[in-house]
């Protein structure tokens, strides 16, 4: 692993990621105005009471989303500087490639998840499109990342 990657890169790959899910959060998440809006209030006792607030508490934000979404970018850009050599192309492909990985991953989470929590099936594909939306461009922010870093071979 190449820990220059893992957290200089993890950081760029989480400035990337907050600021693609800021724009997936208003559009999809918002629970007054988000698409998933109905569904989430039908299945209000699953989420935590401070997203419901008429002003969700930032508090929350600070203590729990930036602290667990670096440490998941630190780990994301650590693997991904341990698999790079194995995907092949421009620098930006492979971070693509690493994208549509982590996709695949969540997808197969969503699959498991899915037949626990009785959770309406458009909450399951939303949260699909989202990280479609999400994973992809960031993946090809951290290939680019990466390779100003650490140049690798294309």
């Amino acid at each position: 692993m190449n820990w220059k990657i893992a957290i200089v890169g993890g950081l760029v790959y989480y400035v990337a990621l907050f600021a693609l899910s800021t724009v997936v959060g208003i559009v999809v998440h918002n629970p007054q105005t988000g698409i998933l809006a109905e569904a989430y209030g039908a299945t209000q006792s699953f989420w935590r009471p401070e997203l419901f607030q008429d002003k969700p508490d930032p508090m929350l934000l600070l203590k729990m989303w930036i602290p667990s979404g670096l440490l998941a970018a630190f780990m994301a850009a650590g693997i991904y500087s341990a698999i790079r050599s194995s995907l092949v192309g421009a620098a930006w492909l492979r971070g693509l490639k690493f994208g549509v990985i982590s996709v695949l991953f969540g997808i197969m989470a969503v699959l498991g998840y899915r037949g626990v929590f009785n959770l309406p099936d458009q909450i399951w594909i939303w949260w699909t499109i989202g990280a479609l939306v999400i994973y992809l461009p960031g993946g090809i922010v951290l290939g680019w990342v990466s390779q100003k870093l650490a140049p690798a071979g294309t």
